[in-house]
């Protein structure tokens, strides 16, 4: 639990929302975005919204490696030309550049958390470490700080939305990215959420540390096309997961 006066602040400092490609996370962030301050505050414990995806930050380094390539006949640094990380301790690299972001945000901006709550979003299939892997990136005491969303979708839903949204004009838009079905059932078919939660139904175990979590189920995909449905769902989803983010 983290150390933070919750009386006082009516939110989570720092939740970590994760599930499959095209689950419905950015869905969700877009719908908070747009939802008035005070009833954000209000329904789902959300303040001023900070947004750190690692989306932009891999698709940087396709966007780099095709410039050194292809302009200056220089070796790729980050991918292969089928955009395949080279590394796989790649996908470890953006998790430690997320709590990298997140950790100078708290350091240059005064009294952060009092006014913001940190949305840390990423997708993981068990091909390249799957959550339990990205988790150990981070450090204890951003941990213990976090609460955890999941946003729970069968395979052939992630597939059916990826298919879905995918705009080939804007291959670097948070809403309209897509990964082609060859890769996005090599990266993310098998999926490790139910044995990374299964030891507790309440929080996430990562060595001695306790991740407080809740699961929003959107098979349903309630995260397209009908807000109602998705503030109804998210905020019972967020304030049981406040509830237990205060219990410890």
């Amino acid at each position: 639990m983290s150390t933070l006066n919750h009386e006082i602040t009516r939110h989570f400092p720092l939740i970590i929302l994760i599930g499959r490609p095209a689950s419905g996370k950015s869905e969700i962030i877009d719908y908070l975005q747009h939802t008035d301050p005070e009833e954000r505050l209000n329904r789902f414990h959300i303040a001023e919204l900070d947004i750190l995806d690692d989306f932009p930050m891999l698709y940087t380094w396709f966007e780099e490696d095709h410039i050194l390539e292809n302009e200056f006949g220089k070796p790729r640094l980050h991918t292969y030309p089928n955009e395949d990380f080279i590394h796989e301790y790649l996908w470890d690299l953006l998790i430690k550049r997320l709590e990298l972001e997140y950790q100078k945000r708290v350091r240059d901006i005064p009294a952060y958390h009092e006014h913001t709550t940190t949305i840390i979003e990423f997708a993981r299939g068990t091909e390249h470490g799957g959550f339990q892997q990205a988790f150990q990136q981070f450090s204890p005491s951003f941990l213990q700080t976090a609460s955890a969303l999941y946003v729970d979708v069968s395979y052939a839903e992630s597939l059916r939305k990826n298919r879905a949204r995918y705009n080939p004009d804007r291959p670097d838009s948070i809403l309209e990215h897509g990964l082609p079905d060859e890769k996005i059932e090599r990266l993310y078919r098998d999926n490790d959420w139910k044995a990374f939660s299964s030891s507790d139904q309440n929080h996430l175990q990562i060595d001695s540390i306790q991740v407080p979590y809740a699961v929003f189920e959107n098979e349903d995909d309630v995260t397209s096309g009908t807000p109602g449905l998705l503030g109804d769902r998210l905020e019972g989803c967020l304030n049981a997961l406040w509830a237990n983010f205060n219990s410890d």
